[in-house]
């Protein structure tokens, strides 16, 4: 039986990847025990395109206001020019890979997301990962764009965290988010030592005493929510060591593993 690895690539690490980061997928894919499948997002891009072209960002409770305009500069960023950099630099690294979206081979049916405030902001209601399946037995790497539509055709921009954890339950595989740092690091004894393992009611608490902050907030909140969709299994780590995720396949243990605590912690 097939296993899959879901690689969620957020805007924020894309440019640190460097050409040994591709080499490691590729050689996951080359052994054969595991299907990579990528995810990538891209904000910080779609942010620089907007401004280069003057349209004007609107954020509602920290969220995008997508209106049709800013639609087509997200789609045109994710879908084209992030997509097929990721693609390139797969094969450039001696692997084989297929940049698709939400809407290619009906991977995912959307809808909007309950606040009409923001747009054509969209959550997926289903996903049929065919196309995923087909591409992976024929030997290709799938890269994923989050950008999908609802069954009348019209487009919706949805977060890549979500999409990953939709895809990975589908596939009912493992899912890996890339970071910059080693996994979720705290401060112990006056020094950051990297959580091994963490449950989501100890993320709560740590993200309440500032001990988990900036940008490892919305991995670490992204990684409980994957698991509330049944995905299997969720960790964080470390993109700058493409090693990483090669000895991750191999069962060693490696950056940050969250899980859900079935029983509330005692006071």
């Amino acid at each position: 039986m097939n296993r899959y690895l879901v690689i969620k690539c957020g805007g924020s690490v894309f440019d640190k990847l460097t050409p040994a980061f591709y080499k490691s997928i590729q050689a996951i894919q080359a052994e054969g025990e595991w299907l990579p499948v990528i995810v990538h997002g891209g904000g910080p891009a779609i942010t620089q395109m907007l401004d280069k072209l003057a349209i004007p960002t609107v954020f509602h409770h920290g969220l995008r206001v997508t209106t049709q305009e800013v639609l087509d500069v997200a789609e045109m960023v994710l879908s084209g020019t992030m997509n097929k950099q990721l693609v390139s630099n797969i094969c450039a690294s001696g692997g084989k890979a297929i940049g698709l979206s939400g809407i290619d081979g009906g991977l995912f049916t959307a809808k909007p997301m309950a606040l009409s405030k923001l747009g054509y902001v969209g959550e997926i209601t289903a996903v049929d990962p065919t196309v995923i399946t087909c591409l992976c037995e024929q030997g290709f790497i799938p890269v994923i764009s989050p950008i999908s539509m609802d069954d009348k055709g019209q487009h919706y921009n949805i977060n890549a965290d979500q999409v990953a954890a939709a895809i990975a339950a589908s596939l009912n595989g493992k899912l890996c988010f890339i970071s910059d740092v080693p996994g979720i690091l705290v401060e112990k004894d006056g020094e950051l030592t990297r959580l091994k393992q963490v449950s989501d009611l100890e993320i709560e608490q740590l993200i309440k005493m500032k001990k988990i902050s900036g940008g490892m907030i919305p991995k670490a909140k992204a990684a409980v929510d994957s698991l509330k969709q049944n995905v299997q299994e969720v960790v964080i780590v470390n993109g700058m060591m493409p090693e990483c995720l090669i000895d991750y396949t191999k069962g060693v243990e490696v950056g940050t593993k969250i899980f859900l605590e079935e029983e509330a912690l005692h006071a």
